[in-house]
């Protein structure tokens, strides 16, 4: 794809580092010496696989900072910290290969997330070190994540053992999360939709949990902005284009006395390409508009996500956020690839922040929709003429569909290099993998039952076979977010089959069919429990079984899992947890996450 002129984004400026903090035994005469080659070599090859594997969201490779000394004392602790805040590191990794002063070496950052790594080999003591330090952290209450390799190398192994390297980039990959939610904002745009309680914008979350900060705005200001023409006019008329070329509109399913004009649903398209204009420039700013003399609204709201409102005070009168939310969420348009701008429909800040996270630690595109309906093979069956559930939907299949926000990136058109269907970081999206992903969609004119001012629905179907992780924060009085997870399956359904159970909801919006994976343990006995379990009539699917990352984020930030089919092989929490508990993990994490607290609270 062409790119006619670059899109502002809010990921541009000064990234939070990573930071790697080498430790040595302080012992001079001797000891330190033999070390000290050894000790910043290691340091020098974590940077370098981190920087070759974790990038930040608009594509550009992850910066590493090394202390400028390895670190024996505190004096030299303290020289560290003072490069960490010159150099905006907002994630720590302590690396040695020997045995180091604990307390004087550790990083005493409360906030900064943070791991240690061991060298595992026998000449010098570095997993001693290892549990000696993290033992400190566990005391002093600085939960720090601990890696250690399964096997003993030899002291000169410039090696990196694959199980160290896979906690490695998954800390820094969640470590990295965190830090840039960090000082960013959630743009409310409008107020509660519906009465959804996840609309109900809930500022403690968002600041102490996440560190961030919540912003308002009122639907107005996009009907003033649309009046007085407050957007830039000339990428207006080339997004239009654009629109016309690649969003070809799909057959009007309204009934002949709901059906609009063609003048109507051409001023509809219109307002719709406005609106995408003015809800990216309210989250990210956009300097045409200071050229415009328009210098406050210039700025906008340093938003990361955001969410609108739309029904139905918006709806009953102007089109709906169905396009807007669908263009914004996906990694292309009139400009070319770019990240997406992560924006919940119905305002759910809840699911916003749930796209958040998974758009942060995988780089890509987010699913946002309802779970609507359990489709046992009994009820297809009977449904469809007998048909036969196989496979991974063998248990039955979730319905997810929402009125249009989903991203186009979850059409499945996209392939990993197994040629398996995915969504994949904008700068790895082709030129054909995008013309394949708006051609797998269709426009259609809204439900004017639903939406009185009109708008334009998507319509697609998400390729089968995608690995997937479904995931969700809920609210719960008196004990804060919760999140839960479930990793599994796209499906493919013949189309006659799934003609048939689309058309039982609304055919102008997109579907994914889903099948978790069930592990015979508690939610995960049956499909339908994944559903009966659900909190929300919200999900957001991510490409990828990427529970664990969740996990890893969610510990980060205390924020307790109560529901997840990720192999206890693969869950990756601070040490510390493991003083609350070896046998039941779940609850262990309650409890660890309560006796934290979130990770930015003033208790």
């Amino acid at each position: 794809m062409s790119h006619s002129a670059p899109s502002p984004s809010v990921w541009t400026g000064d990234f939070p580092k990573i930071g790697i903090r080498p430790t040595i035994d302080g012992r001079l005469g001797g000891v330190r010496e033999s070390l000290e080659d050894q000790t910043m070599g290691l340091a020098k090859r974590v940077a370098e696989l981190i920087q070759s594997e974790v990038r930040y969201p608009n594509g550009e490779p992850v910066e590493c900072v090394i202390a400028d000394t390895c670190i024996g004392g505190v004096a030299e602790a303290t020289a560290c910290e003072s490069k960490f805040r010159r150099e905006n590191v907002g994630v720590s990794l302590t690396v040695t290969p020997c045995w180091c002063y604990g307390s004087e070496t550790m990083d005493m950052d409360p906030i900064r997330p943070k791991a240690v790594f061991g060298f595992n080999g026998t000449e010098r003591p570095g997993a001693v070190y290892l549990a000696a330090v993290l033992a400190g952290h566990t005391q002093k209450g600085i939960p720090a994540f601990g890696i250690y390799g399964r096997d003993v190398q030899d002291s000169g192994d410039a090696s990196m053992p694959a199980d160290v390297q896979a906690k490695l980039l998954d800390f820094a990959r969640c470590g990295l999360a965190a830090a840039l939610m960090q000082g960013k904002s959630y743009l409310s745009m409008g107020g509660t939709s519906m009465g959804i309680a996840g609309s109900m914008v809930d500022y403690a979350f968002w600041e102490k949990w996440l560190g961030m900060r919540v912003e308002d705005i009122d639907m107005s200001e996009f009907a003033g902005r649309m009046k007085r023409g407050q957007y830039d006019a000339e990428e207006f008329e080339r997004a239009m284009s654009w629109v016309k070329e690649n969003c070809p509109e799909g057959e009007d399913y309204n009934t002949e006395s709901a059906k609009r004009s063609r003048e109507q649903l051409d001023q509809e398209w219109s307002d719709c390409v406005k609106m995408t204009l003015i809800a990216r420039d309210l989250m990210v700013g956009n300097p045409k508009l200071a050229e415009m003399g328009l210098k406050e609204q210039s700025q906008g709201h340093n938003a990361v996500a955001a969410g609108f409102q739309g029904q139905r005070q918006w709806t009953d009168h102007f089109p709906n956020g169905d396009f807007m939310e669908a263009i914004l969420n996906t990694s292309f348009d009139w400009n070319g690839n770019r990240a997406p701008y992560v924006v919940a429909t119905e305002n759910d800040a809840l699911n916003g922040a749930t796209m958040l996270f998974g758009h942060l630690l995988t780089n890509t595109a987010q699913i946002f929709a309802d779970l609507r309906t359990y489709w046992s093979p009994e009820a297809v069956a009977k449904t469809c003429d007998g048909y036969k559930l196989e496979g991974a939907a063998s248990d039955g299949l979730l319905h997810l569909i929402n009125s249009g926000p989903a991203t186009l990136d979850g059409t499945g058109q996209q392939a990993d290099s197994d040629g398996v269907p995915t969504m994949k970081p904008h700068w790895n999206i082709t030129d054909e993998e995008v013309q394949r992903c708006l051609q797998a969609t269709t426009w259609h004119p809204s439900m004017t039952e639903y939406f009185p001012g009109g708008g334009m629905s998507t319509r697609y179907r998400t390729q089968g076979g995608m690995p997937s992780t479904m995931t969700r924060i809920n609210l719960v009085d008196g004990l804060g977010p919760a999140l839960q997870i479930a990793e599994g399956y796209t499906v493919d359904l013949p189309e006659s089959v799934h003609d048939t159970l689309d058309q039982r909801t609304n055919p102008t919006w997109p579907t994914t069919w889903f099948a978790p994976k069930l592990t015979g343990r508690g939610a995960f006995t049956s499909t339908y429990e994944v559903m009966n379990h659900w909190g929300s009539n919200h999900c957001v699917l991510t490409a990828g079984h990427v529970g664990n990352l969740f996990i890893t984020l969610a510990s980060i930030l205390r924020i307790p899992v109560y529901m997840h089919n990720v192999d206890e092989a693969r869950v990756f929490r601070p040490s510390v947890w493991n003083a609350f508990g070896t046998d039941d993990l779940e609850s262990a994490d309650f409890r660890a996450c309560q006796n934290f607290g979130p990770l930015y609270g003033r208790r």
